[in-house]
């Protein structure tokens, strides 16, 4: 026992320590939980969802109406300019052709015959026997025959023109990627041009139309790198780069949003037309950089005077500070801890990842900022006593 009361008293020291310390911290002392001001990469970016298409995708369709009798192409058929990938049936255009020829013959025929009429008639009114009005009579009639051999003629070039249309040809080198009709099936050109193949140049070079919001489009440009992943992949990272940046707005329920084209290599063809890209645009990167938690950015501690508050650090733009005075976003208040009380300190922000914003000027690396104030316990106050809590009550 003697041995061992030198090590019971320093237990009891200890714990008679450990009360007080816990004792004064339930009665007001406040606790801070910071983050250390360090160095490294920052990649500001601007996220949006797009779609993966050809570069250039032609739609071909028919300008004649009729039956499918041959198609010579399908899915994923490679082909050239000027091959032919299907046939309408051509035999109502080939008759069709037959009818104009012997129209067009037929006015040739009442051509020949009204310029005879008319050199008859204009030597019997040069000889005295004839009147003028027949003359003119007789000219009008040329004139009208040739009229009509005109009109036979472009009835001709239509009805052919019609029959050559029977035969479908792809207008560029590519791939098939989409077959809208099967052998037999009719297709109708009387209000717009059915569509029966869809054929990409060439999926080795592919495109993302995407959506930029437009508070972020101001930061996108030509020419930025672009990294971006599909569902069919998700555990590999794609590239590319901005290509065009249009200025047509699209607007969807009030939100309105620009088309980012970004230009992507595909030589192994593992993206395929039509899927959905999650969109990163590297607007800024820096490295070796000193950067801070956001949370530093927006903690402020209780009865903060206004002035301290800021815009959040993702944004860019300028906005209105107290009393309508010009507020830059890199301007911030951040509080270091400084012993035991937290100390406010006026800092430049430059860009940010969304997590950790970089440091421009007023703070150093090793620096240790507030980010949250833990909740401390607060003496109970005292209350008046219940009459009706417990014990009896006397009445006279």
């Amino acid at each position: 026992m003697k041995r061992l009361l030198p090590w019971l008293i320093v237990i009891v020291g200890l714990l008679l320590i450990a009360f007080v310390i816990r004792h004064l911290r339930d009665n007001g002392a406040a606790t801070y939980q910071t983050a250390t001001v360090t160095r490294g990469p920052i990649t500001q970016a601007v996220t949006a969802t797009g779609t993966l298409n050809p570069v250039v995708n032609v739609q071909v369709g028919s300008q004649v109406s009729g039956n499918i009798s041959k198609l010579f192409a399908d899915f994923n058929s490679q082909v050239k300019a000027g091959q032919v990938v299907a046939q309408i049936d051509p035999a109502l255009f080939q008759a069709t052709v037959t009818q104009a020829e012997g129209d067009l013959a037929n006015a040739q025929a009442a051509l020949e015959l009204a310029r005879i009429n008319a050199n008859r008639t204009q030597d019997l009114f040069a000889r005295k026997t004839s009147a003028q009005a027949d003359v003119d009579q007789a000219m009008a009639t040329l004139h009208q025959a040739e009229a009509n051999v005109k009109i036979k003629q472009g009835a001709l070039d239509k009805a052919k023109a019609d029959l050559e249309h029977c035969t479908i040809t792809s207008p560029i080198d590519g791939v098939v990627i989409s077959r809208s009709v099967d052998v037999g099936q009719t297709v109708a050109a009387s209000l717009q041009a059915p569509v029966i193949f869809q054929i990409a140049n060439d999926l080795t070079k592919m495109q993302i139309d995407s959506n930029v919001a437009e508070a972020d489009v101001g930061v996108v440009q030509v020419g930025q790198d672009v990294d971006f992943t599909v569902d069919a992949f998700p555990n590999q990272t794609f590239h590319g780069k901005v290509v065009q940046v249009r200025n047509a707005p699209i607007t969807v329920q009030n939100v309105v949003t620009y088309d980012t084209v970004i230009g992507v290599s595909n030589p192994d063809l593992k993206l395929k037309p039509g899927m959905t890209a999650n969109v990163s645009i590297i607007a800024a990167r820096k490295d070796n950089v000193l950067q801070i938690k956001n949370a530093a950015l927006r903690y402020r501690p209780a009865g903060a005077p206004a002035a301290e508050l800021g815009s959040p650090p993702s944004s860019s733009r300028g906005g209105r500070g107290v009393g309508g005075r010009e507020r830059t976003s890199s301007e911030r208040t951040v509080h270091v801890l400084s012993g035991s009380q937290p100390k406010p300190v006026q800092i430049k922000t430059g860009i940010s990842d969304g997590v950790v914003t970089e440091v421009v000027e007023g703070l150093k690396e090793g620096d240790r900022v507030v980010t949250a104030e833990m909740a401390t316990k607060s003496p109970p106050a005292s209350t008046p006593a219940n009459p009706f809590s417990g014990g009896q009550r006397r009445f006279p």
